[in-house]
């Protein structure tokens, strides 16, 4: 059921393809259609940050392309090219209505550092109070995969904590979530409400990239579930629709509405450590660790580890799998990869005798681990 009365502090991320025409150009009509609803909205005291896509896109415009170029550095070159272009279009536009805005570049790794992240919790807040609109895209002058978020529909989701966001609001070129391909099943229908992401509702985000995007359902369906497990509710609308947001928070019954009432609500630091990091390696555990791990959540000791991928440091994070390779959980390593090596398998009484010292009697402590929820049964 939507309860919109409580929001008041939104994030709108608006793909490419809302901000280009068919051609992959950018649109300013487009444009200005939403920045007149954002304006709108925040007259009402409600609080926005937007993140936008485009940059690339924008570059290939400026340059005369006929295409977007497969290369890194090609990409690279016109991100850095079209971000300047698509910020000095948001503010012209933006100035019409007197509001101001900021940009804002990130990469993955600035979640991974917590002081970084830190800084960026305060620079947001101040920007905020300064009735300033935030917009955020990920940097893709200096992203490469090791940094990359990927996709400015997980980017959204992961500032949710930053600035404390009720409600994600994903402006696409489609009507929201339906339980088949409307583009090859004319019969399909639309979700209007989600109550919790079950197997059944991710298998219904069959991915179909735009031509000028990247992102596809698949992954706003991951952007729900990680605003829902802070607390935070998602939508998806279609940004050719006259007045969306403006219906939306209106209590319409536009897009798809992924309501986070149902679900669990993690803490900041375990939305931190499940979400918003980036693990370092993976630790193998056996079926009895398993079983103690998903029934009870208790800590990780080093009798019931089978193996260790990937090179990592104390205090890093780590994915916690089985012996399927099926995630378990992720949480914050006691001792570096190459110690977990010398320790696995052995009683929590031997550690001293290999290492030489013991710090912990727990690989990973209950109080720095965070299961996967289980939902589908």
């Amino acid at each position: 059921m939507r309860n919109l009365e409580k929001v008041k502090n939104i994030i709108v991320k608006i793909g490419s393809s809302s901000l280009c025409d068919q051609n992959g150009n950018i649109d300013k009509e487009k444009i200005l259609n939403l920045i007149q609803q954002i304006a709108y909205i925040k007259r009402k005291n409600i609080k926005i940050t937007l993140v936008s896509s485009g940059a690339i896109n924008a570059g290939v415009h400026i340059m005369n392309l006929k295409q977007r170029p497969d290369t890194i550095p090609q990409k690279q070159a016109l991100a850095a090219i079209g971000q300047a272009s698509l910020m000095q279009i948001y503010e012209d536009l933006f100035s019409l209505f007197k509001l101001k805005c900021a940009q804002i570049l990130l990469n993955h790794d600035d979640f991974d550092d917590r002081k970084r992240l830190m800084n960026f919790n305060n620079a947001m807040q101040a920007i905020i109070d300064y009735d300033v609109v935030p917009i955020i895209n990920e940097n893709d002058t200096l992203a490469v995969d090791e940094i990359k978020v990927g996709d400015n529909d997980t980017l959204a989701s992961m500032i949710v904590p930053a600035v404390n966001a009720d409600l994600v609001i994903i402006v696409s070129d489609i009507d929201g979530l339906y339980d088949d391909n409307p583009h090859t099943n004319k019969d399909a229908k639309l979700i209007s409400n989600v109550a919790g992401i079950t197997k059944t509702i991710e298998n219904m985000a069959k991915d179909a990239s735009s031509k000028v995007g990247t992102g596809g359902m698949i992954t706003k369906i991951k952007a729900a579930k990680i605003c829902n497990e802070f607390g935070c509710d998602l939508a998806i609308v279609n940004g050719n629709q006259p007045n969306v947001l403006i219906d939306l928070l209106e209590g319409k019954e536009v897009g798809t509405y992924f309501d986070s009432t149902p679900v669990r609500h993690l803490s900041s630091r375990q939305h931190w450590i499940m979400y918003r990091s980036m693990p370092k390696g993976k630790i193998i555990v056996d079926d009895g660790a398993r079983l103690a791990l998903v029934n009870k959540h208790t800590s990780l000791l080093p009798k019931g580890i089978v193996n260790v991928e990937g090179n990592f440091l104390m205090s890093q994070i780590v994915d916690i799998v089985d012996c399927n390779n099926d995630l378990i959980a992720r949480g914050i390593a006691n001792y570096s990869s190459d110690e977990i090596r010398l320790i696995k398998g052995l009683n929590s009484s031997e550690i001293e005798t290999v290492l030489h010292y013991k710090d912990y009697d727990e690989v990973v402590h209950a109080n720095n681990l965070v299961l996967v929820k289980e939902v589908n049964k």
